[in-house]
Protein backbone atom coordinates (compact mmCIF):
# COMPACT_ATOMS: atom_id res chain seq x y z
CA UNK A 1 0.00 0.00 0.00
CA UNK A 2 1.27 3.46 -0.90
CA UNK A 3 -0.05 6.15 1.44
CA UNK A 4 -0.67 9.46 -0.26
CA UNK A 5 1.89 12.11 0.46
CA UNK A 6 0.48 15.48 1.41
CA UNK A 7 0.61 17.88 -1.52
CA UNK A 8 3.08 20.73 -1.12
CA UNK A 9 1.53 24.17 -1.46
CA UNK A 10 2.25 26.08 -4.66
CA UNK A 11 4.11 29.40 -4.56
CA UNK A 12 0.80 31.25 -4.89
CA UNK A 13 -0.71 29.23 -2.03
CA UNK A 14 2.35 29.99 0.14
CA UNK A 15 1.93 33.73 -0.54
CA UNK A 16 -1.76 33.47 0.34
CA UNK A 17 -0.91 31.65 3.58
CA UNK A 18 1.58 34.39 4.51
CA UNK A 19 -1.00 37.10 3.75
CA UNK A 20 -3.54 35.25 5.91
CA UNK A 21 -0.98 34.96 8.72
CA UNK A 22 -0.50 38.73 8.67
CA UNK A 23 -4.24 39.36 8.80
CA UNK A 24 -4.63 36.86 11.64
CA UNK A 25 -1.72 38.49 13.50
CA UNK A 26 -3.50 41.85 13.41
CA UNK A 27 -6.72 40.22 14.64
CA UNK A 28 -4.85 38.38 17.40
CA UNK A 29 -3.04 41.51 18.60
CA UNK A 30 -6.36 43.37 18.62
CA UNK A 31 -7.91 40.54 20.66
CA UNK A 32 -4.98 40.49 23.10
CA UNK A 33 -5.34 44.22 23.74
CA UNK A 34 -9.14 44.22 23.92
CA UNK A 35 -9.50 41.16 26.15
CA UNK A 36 -6.23 41.18 28.08
CA UNK A 37 -5.59 37.57 27.02
CA UNK A 38 -2.03 36.28 27.00
CA UNK A 39 0.05 35.60 23.89
CA UNK A 40 0.05 31.80 24.26
CA UNK A 41 -3.70 31.56 24.70
CA UNK A 42 -4.52 33.76 21.71
CA UNK A 43 -1.94 32.07 19.50
CA UNK A 44 -3.33 28.65 20.34
CA UNK A 45 -6.91 29.78 19.74
CA UNK A 46 -6.10 31.15 16.31
CA UNK A 47 -4.07 28.15 15.22
CA UNK A 48 -6.67 25.68 16.50
CA UNK A 49 -9.95 27.41 15.74
CA UNK A 50 -9.36 29.90 12.92
CA UNK A 51 -6.71 28.63 10.50
CA UNK A 52 -8.74 26.77 7.85
CA UNK A 53 -11.88 26.61 10.02
CA UNK A 54 -15.34 26.66 8.50
CA UNK A 55 -17.89 29.11 9.92
CA UNK A 56 -21.43 29.29 8.58
CA UNK A 57 -20.31 27.60 5.35
CA UNK A 58 -17.37 29.95 4.78
CA UNK A 59 -13.87 28.55 5.02
CA UNK A 60 -11.26 30.67 6.74
CA UNK A 61 -7.91 30.85 4.97
CA UNK A 62 -5.13 28.56 6.08
CA UNK A 63 -2.38 30.69 7.61
CA UNK A 64 1.37 30.25 7.76
CA UNK A 65 1.60 29.34 11.44
CA UNK A 66 5.35 29.98 11.64
CA UNK A 67 5.02 33.53 10.30
CA UNK A 68 1.93 34.15 12.44
CA UNK A 69 3.73 33.06 15.63
CA UNK A 70 6.86 35.06 14.77
CA UNK A 71 4.91 38.27 14.11
CA UNK A 72 2.86 37.83 17.26
CA UNK A 73 5.85 37.08 19.47
CA UNK A 74 7.98 39.87 17.97
CA UNK A 75 5.10 42.35 18.34
CA UNK A 76 4.91 41.54 22.04
CA UNK A 77 8.69 41.66 22.53
CA UNK A 78 9.23 44.84 20.51
CA UNK A 79 5.97 46.64 21.34
CA UNK A 80 7.60 49.64 23.01
CA UNK A 81 10.06 50.16 20.15
CA UNK A 82 7.33 49.75 17.52
CA UNK A 83 4.98 52.09 19.39
CA UNK A 84 7.75 54.72 19.60
CA UNK A 85 8.39 54.43 15.85
CA UNK A 86 4.66 54.66 15.17
CA UNK A 87 4.40 57.76 17.36
CA UNK A 88 7.31 59.32 15.47
CA UNK A 89 5.51 58.67 12.17
CA UNK A 90 2.22 60.15 13.43
CA UNK A 91 1.48 63.78 14.06
CA UNK A 92 2.56 64.88 17.52
CA UNK A 93 -1.07 65.63 18.35
CA UNK A 94 -2.16 62.09 17.45
CA UNK A 95 -0.22 59.56 19.57
CA UNK A 96 -0.65 55.83 19.04
CA UNK A 97 -2.92 55.42 22.05
CA UNK A 98 -5.50 57.71 20.35
CA UNK A 99 -5.72 55.83 17.05
CA UNK A 100 -8.19 53.11 16.15
CA UNK A 101 -7.28 49.87 17.98
CA UNK A 102 -7.31 47.92 14.71
CA UNK A 103 -4.74 50.30 13.25
CA UNK A 104 -2.70 50.08 16.43
CA UNK A 105 -2.65 46.28 16.12
CA UNK A 106 -1.76 46.58 12.44
CA UNK A 107 1.16 48.93 13.14
CA UNK A 108 2.44 46.60 15.86
CA UNK A 109 2.29 43.56 13.58
CA UNK A 110 3.86 45.39 10.65
CA UNK A 111 6.49 47.01 12.86
CA UNK A 112 7.45 43.63 14.27
CA UNK A 113 7.91 42.26 10.78
CA UNK A 114 9.86 45.34 9.69
CA UNK A 115 12.31 44.73 12.53
CA UNK A 116 13.00 41.25 11.17
CA UNK A 117 15.32 41.45 8.14
CA UNK A 118 13.87 38.30 6.51
CA UNK A 119 11.17 40.18 4.59
CA UNK A 120 11.93 43.22 2.42
CA UNK A 121 10.29 46.40 3.75
CA UNK A 122 8.36 46.99 0.52
CA UNK A 123 6.76 43.56 0.83
CA UNK A 124 5.79 44.23 4.45
CA UNK A 125 4.32 47.62 3.55
CA UNK A 126 2.33 46.25 0.60
CA UNK A 127 1.02 43.31 2.61
CA UNK A 128 -0.14 45.42 5.53
CA UNK A 129 -1.70 48.06 3.26
CA UNK A 130 -3.74 45.14 1.86
CA UNK A 131 -4.66 44.16 5.43
CA UNK A 132 -5.79 47.75 6.02
CA UNK A 133 -7.96 47.50 2.88
CA UNK A 134 -9.56 44.36 4.30
CA UNK A 135 -10.52 46.18 7.52
CA UNK A 136 -11.26 49.59 5.98
CA UNK A 137 -12.42 48.99 2.38
CA UNK A 138 -14.07 52.41 1.97
CA UNK A 139 -11.79 54.61 4.05
CA UNK A 140 -8.57 56.55 3.73
CA UNK A 141 -6.83 54.25 6.22
CA UNK A 142 -4.84 52.26 3.60
CA UNK A 143 -3.09 55.45 2.41
CA UNK A 144 -2.48 56.45 6.02
CA UNK A 145 -1.05 52.99 6.77
CA UNK A 146 1.21 53.23 3.72
CA UNK A 147 2.63 56.57 4.86
CA UNK A 148 3.18 55.50 8.47
CA UNK A 149 4.76 52.16 7.51
CA UNK A 150 7.03 53.83 4.96
CA UNK A 151 8.27 56.18 7.69
CA UNK A 152 8.74 53.27 10.12
CA UNK A 153 10.58 51.17 7.52
CA UNK A 154 12.99 54.00 6.76
CA UNK A 155 13.57 54.39 10.50
CA UNK A 156 14.15 50.68 11.16
CA UNK A 157 15.94 49.69 7.94
CA UNK A 158 17.37 52.74 6.15
CA UNK A 159 19.81 50.53 4.25
CA UNK A 160 16.89 48.99 2.35
CA UNK A 161 16.02 52.31 0.68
Amino acid sequence: MNPEKPRKPTAAEKRQMKSAARLYAVQALFQMEASGQAFDRVRSEFETHRFGAIYEGDEMAEGDSTLFARILEDAVIWQAKVDQATDAALLATWPIDRIDPTLRALFRAAGAELLNPKTPPKVVINEFVDVARAFFPEGKEPKFVNAVLDHMARSFRPEAF
